[in-house]
């Protein structure tokens, strides 16, 4: 695998593979022993030159309490403490009685007042109504209007996903992104060996696979895709300069690719060919690409003319996130860093290069960020653990950003590796509305989404989870579902040994027990399922993607590979046991995936 390049900035996935590369080669010996003997010999690894890491990474690497305590982790102390983001959250209960996020239940009476006592005003609450009940009230015609449409709608948003899986779709590699297309019919998953599986899911129940399209020449995996709005086209990234620009079509198998350092000597809009791509977005008119780049830049590529024709360098390190703001117009564009910053854009004002605004609140690099689609809201997950709400009108002026002091208030710790044990805390020029904790935002760049209009009234925000889990929030913060997708997963396939060489490790340790870490999750636009994405299987080596449904019918679901093809007998794999392995069948063999 090429080096990434010295000028570049990127604290992505590719430096971790090339570092357990190193290690695979010339540390076999690492694992194990006490933390300072692994520290030592980490030491004396990095000092030989064989190891891509530097002495800054092992000193962060090594964390509070370690191997290194004298350490200053923390530039800037920050105010902590369980009050510094309420819940539930004023902010977000404010928002969901607006009626923008989802419909109350307006079927309850509303609260009564007495002043019988001489305390004051005593009020009573109704019981929530059931959803048997409501759909038997919606069937008997009891609602008509705009009361019935806010019953429908009722009615969709407590349908929830639960942890019972339909069915599981493995991969002989990690899984990194997936998603519905905009209308439910169409689903794409991305993978660490380079291909993009397409899924005709017109039916979201079951599933027909039909195509798959490949990187050629990608780097480390395939960063992300993203979907035309009419659905004909697909995008997606490596870390490289080119993005691949397939047909949906069952029948084309043409892939044209677009060069963003196309004429790089001519054109001062063209990306440096040593650089690569983390996120694209197709804009709301389907004419231009936004990528965001590990050179800190953002580049707007004009399809028809295959020519890059805006760059914009904003931001201090890699832009690991994108995504328009609004789906009917191509003006509006977010994009999230790792200098824990998002910077919003006017494609009408950007021919000078500069943002018209700034989200300040996150302490640590930005993972991804995700728009409601109504040019106003926007949703950020980070390396500090959190998710954020923001609004477009309370982001902070360029100028005021510009003038006020710049801190570093992360601690420098490598997601990728160590575990977040600072506790919660909260950046003093939080401009966000609302604060989500509970998920966990290591290994990879978990990514979040609002819930879709049609199935939940876009009532909630969700996000995957690097402890194997799907997290379902309200808008103020409270906490709707948990969807395990390790529980519903775990000894689905049986361990395959020449599969383990992908496995994840880190400093200090490594594991062959299933382990699974959801890096993306997609909720169906107009049924009550979701579909995530995710590392998944003995040592993270291997991938999934999986249908949780509302009213999934339970037990054991049925697994197939890439294709949708049942490739081994269920009463062939054995039993999973606790330790990690597989108790073999009564003949001793294990068939292979």
């Amino acid at each position: 695998m090429d080096h990434q390049p010295p000028n570049s900035h990127s604290e992505g996935e590719e430096d971790e593979s090339e570092l357990e590369q190193n290690i695979g080669e010339g540390q076999e010996g690492l694992i194990g022993g006490t933390a300072h003997e692994q520290h030592a010999r980490q030491l004396a690894y990095i000092l030989s030159g064989n190891s891509p890491m530097r002495i800054g990474q092992l000193i962060f690497a090594s964390g509070t309490g370690r191997s290194f305590p004298g350490c200053q982790q923390r530039r800037v102390s920050l105010r902590s403490g369980e009050d510094i983001d309420p819940v539930p959250n004023p902010e977000g209960q404010e928002l969901m009685r607006s009626g923008e996020f989802g419909s109350d239940d307006f079927t309850k009476s509303r609260s009564w007042e007495s002043g019988g006592d001489s305390t004051g005003v005593r009020r009573k609450s109704i019981p929530n109504t059931s959803i048997s009940k409501l759909l038997l009230q919606r069937e008997l015609g009891c609602y008509t209007s705009g009361r019935e449409r806010r019953l429908n709608q009722l009615v969709a948003q407590l349908m929830v996903p639960s942890t019972d899986a339909d069915f599981i779709v493995h991969y002989d590699t990690r899984s990194y992104s997936g998603q519905f297309s905009e209308d439910g019919n169409f689903f794409y998953s991305c993978s660490q060996d380079f291909r993009v599986r397409m899924y005709d899911t017109s039916n979201p129940y079951q599933w027909k696979y039909y195509k798959t399209v490949d990187y050629i020449g990608g780097r480390w995996t395939i960063t992300d895709a993203t979907l035309s709005p009419d659905n004909r086209h697909l995008a997606y990234s490596s870390i490289t300069t080119r993005v691949c620009l397939a047909s949906t079509a069952p029948e084309d198998d043409e892939m044209h690719p677009l060069e963003f350092s196309n004429g790089r000597n001519h054109n001062r809009n063209a990306m440096d060919p040593r650089c690569g791509i983390w996120s694209i977005r197709f804009c709301g008119d389907g004419r231009e690409l936004v990528a965001g780049a590990n050179d800190g830049c953002l580049y707007v590529y004009d399809i028809e003319t295959r020519t890059p024709v805006l760059r914009l360098g904003g931001h201090e390190k890699d832009v690991n996130a994108v995504c328009y703001g609004d789906r009917a117009s191509p003006h509006i564009i977010y994009s999230g860093s790792d200098d824990a910053t998002i910077k919003v854009w006017d494609r009408r004002s950007m021919a000078d290069g500069r943002e018209v605004g700034v989200f300040v609140g996150h302490t640590e690099g930005l993972t991804y960020v995700d728009s409601k689609g109504d040019g106003r809201y926007v949703l950020s997950n980070g390396k500090d653990q959190t998710m954020k709400l923001w609004d477009i009108r309370k982001m902070m002026d360029k100028g005021k950003f510009d003038s006020m002091a710049h801190r570093n208030y992360g601690i420098g710790f490598d997601y990728r590796r160590d575990r977040y044990t600072e506790p919660p805390t909260k950046h003093p020029r939080d401009c966000s509305l609302v604060t989500y904790r509970g998920h966990s935002v290591l290994k990879t760049l978990v990514r979040c989404h609002f819930s879709p209009p049609t199935s939940t009234g876009s009532r909630y925000v969700y996000t995957g989870s690097a402890d194997g889990k799907v997290k379902i929030y309200n808008i103020d913060a409270t906490e709707v579902a948990t969807i395990d997708v390790h529980a519903a997963t775990i000894g689905s396939r049986p361990m395959v040994p020449d599969l383990m060489d992908n496995s994840y490790h880190h400093w200090g340790g490594g594991t062959t027990a299933w382990r699974t870490c959801v890096r993306d999750v997609s909720w169906h636009p107009s049924a009550p399922a979701l579909a995530t994405t995710s590392w998944n299987g003995f040592g993270l080596s291997t991938g999934t993607v999986t249908l949780h449904s509302w009213n999934s019918a339970g037990g054991k679901p049925k697994s197939y590979n890439a294709k949708l093809q049942a490739d081994f007998l269920e009463n062939d794999m054995g039993e999973y046991s606790e330790d990690g392995e597989y108790a073999e069948t009564e003949s001793g063999e294990s068939e292979g995936y």
